[in-house]
């Protein structure tokens, strides 16, 4: 049980970081860049330890985790900054990734058979209400925002949704640092080929950017993504989804830390909304039973608890 708050903390924390990472590269480079070398560093840092380690993969299992990396890393990632970079004001994208939850939720129950009491979906719509609240100060796009930028986020948004059910759904028994090697090369691949195509491959010589690029991939890569996997493979899709309500309200936290943005009395209702509707959602007695909880209680051989 501990274990599981502290990786969802950390998910809450690293997934938020992003937002900072993404304003200290604007600073210094192109988003298109800043993805490019921020997968770059992060292939290649986890290709030498799969090296060193002399790690292997299946076939199959290698081709269901760079499906996943072209979803959850690709496509999620490149529509958030190419709305951005369209015009897309950061709150409206946060407004339309809020809907992730209940889209997952809805679509779990179909693809996996997981269930969700009333008193879930009543917290996951409470929660959905909160975000609003908290970003209703950042909404306002640039002038002559093409209105497909808007679906952008929404296509996005969707992306992540295919990629947690295809990983719940095919029940991966790589590890988790495993299957994020694959997933962070193949992003490499494709964010440079974007970043040749489109001449934004040469770092900027600021050195604000490998900052930058330093951040995105300690926190955001190896945490973020490190702690949704691990988030979902130990609870549901129900719980990795709802903690993603907190992560407008957390950056909102770190913008007044780090940047010094100002914090509204709005923005406060909307974070505690966010936290009692997240409350609820993950009541102890409704926490969903991981994978290997699950397996070794239908093992009968079983007597120990899982290795973690």
């Amino acid at each position: 049980m501990r274990g599981n708050v502290v990786a969802g903390t950390g998910f809450v924390l690293f997934w938020s970081s992003g937002f900072v990472g993404a304003t200290l590269g604007a600073h210094s480079g192109g988003a298109v860049a800043l993805l490019a070398w921020r997968f770059l560093a992060a292939g290649l840092l986890l290709g030498a330890w799969w090296i060193i380690r002399r790690r292997s993969m299946r076939p199959r299992d290698a081709a269901i985790q760079a499906g996943l990396g072209v979803l959850s890393q690709g496509a999620y990632l490149y529509g958030v900054y190419a709305a951005a970079d369209l015009g897309v004001a950061a709150g409206t994208s946060a407004l339309i990734a809020a809907l992730q939850p209940i889209v997952a939720v809805v679509l779990s129950q179909f693809v996996l058979g997981e269930r969700a009491g009333a008193l879930r979906w009543a917290g996951l719509v409470v929660g959905l209400a909160g975000v609003p609240l908290v970003v209703s100060d950042d909404l306002s796009g640039r002038p002559g925002t093409p209105p497909l930028a808007y679906a952008l986020p929404f296509l996005s948004m969707l992306a992540l949704v295919a990629a947690t059910l295809i990983e719940r759904k095919t029940a991966s028994a790589v590890p988790l640092w495993d299957g994020l090697v694959v997933q962070c090369v193949t992003s490499a691949v494709l964010f440079t080929g974007i970043a040749a195509l489109t001449g934004d491959l040469t770092p900027p010589a600021d050195p604000d950017f490998w900052v930058a690029v330093g951040w995105v991939v300690v926190f955001s890569t190896f945490g973020g993504y490190g702690c949704y996997w691990l988030v979902l493979r130990r609870s549901s899709v129900t719980t990795v989804s709802s903690l993603l309500y907190l992560t407008p309200p957390t950056t909102m936290v770190l913008a007044w830390l780090m940047f010094g943005d100002s914090i509204t009395l709005r923005g406060l209702l909307g974070l505690v909304v966010c936290l009692g509707a997240v409350a609820v959602v993950l009541r102890p007695r409704k926490l969903s039973v991981g994978r290997e909880m699950m397996s070794a209680c239908s093992s009968p051989t079983s007597s120990q608890p899982p290795p973690r």
